[in-house]
């Protein structure tokens, strides 16, 4: 296999009816590691939003168990991806997802943004960090693969392009970022979580690390101290140094899927998808009836 195997494999593919197909060459074989880091980051970026930091840390769930969420929401999304939203597994997914969205009173402005930050910034991350730049299929297929999911979700106003939904994400961003106690608390759980994958003594470095790849109207909105500038210069060299190595590497022949990562951890003898996520009180456990992974 050449280097350039799975962007010819791209390249014969519509983005416009195969951007599924395409969004799991993309995740699994081209850019695995950086999929799964800026998705991680997306989701970071939202708590930033005080209605919707608010909200998580009300629910326990990403401060008291912040793995157990973590691991959640990595299965979940892949669970949609593995074999498409029409399947029985991703339309089980996308069910659960719904459930826990539905127990919550969310405005469909958050769950546009948020469904904006997993359009851009997977292409923003790939653009500066990957080790070969995204093509316009591969945007083009990730922009029809969310506004379908988004649709599935039953947001509306979904936006048209790749140029909207980062018009949405920026405005909105700029409009919402704000401190507020309770974020900033769902912020330092997730933080330490991503701190604990890595050896104790990488610790402090890891936390520092992780702010220097921050911009800084997001430093701000958690009150977060911004890394000297060489260590911010540092950081962000580190990746695109990765990203050369890569590139020299030769082209993946086996999926890495999120469950093979050694950072998820809440099911060593596999999941149950109605099982993942929050269950409020007031909405029943569902039942064993689906999908096993």
């Amino acid at each position: 296999m050449k280097r350039d195997h799975w962007q010819r494999k791209i390249a014969e593919l519509d983005p416009e009816t195969e951007f599924e197909e395409i969004s799991r060459i993309v995740s699994y074989y081209e850019f695995p590691w950086d999929v799964q880091q800026s998705l991680s980051f997306a989701l970071f970026r939202t708590y930033a939003v005080p209605s919707i930091g608010r909200l998580l840390f009300d629910t326990g769930e990403f401060t008291e168990d912040t793995q157990k969420r973590h691991d959640d929401t990595a299965l979940v999304l892949e669970s949609v991806l593995d074999e498409g939203m029409e399947s029985q597994k991703g339309r089980a997914a996308v069910r659960r997802m719904n459930q826990m969205h539905g127990s919550y009173n969310i405005s469909n402005d958050d769950m546009r943004y948020v469904l904006a930050t997993f359009v851009v910034i997977p292409q923003r991350w790939i653009r500066d960090y990957g080790w070969r730049r995204g093509t316009e299929n591969e945007q083009v297929a990730a922009v029809r693969y969310y506004q379908r999911m988004g649709r599935l979700m039953g947001i509306k106003d979904i936006p048209a392009d790749f140029a909207e939904f980062e018009e949405l994400l920026d405005t909105y961003e700029d409009a919402h970022f704000a401190y507020d106690a309770k974020s900033r608390a769902v912020a330092d759980a997730t933080l330490n979580l991503l701190v604990s994958f890595y050896p104790r003594i990488l610790a402090r470095g890891t936390n520092i690390f992780s702010r220097a790849l921050m911009d800084d109207h997001l430093l701000k909105a958690f009150d977060y101290k911004k890394p000297s500038r060489p260590v911010v210069w540092l950081s962000r060299a580190s990746l695109r140094m990765r990203a050369r190595i890569v590139r020299f590497m030769p082209p993946r022949r086996k999926p890495l899927h999120a469950i093979d990562l050694k950072r998820i951890k809440s099911y060593p003898g596999g999941f149950i998808i109605e099982r993942l996520g929050t269950f409020p009180e007031s909405m029943p456990e569902m039942s064993d009836e689906s999908t096993v992974a």
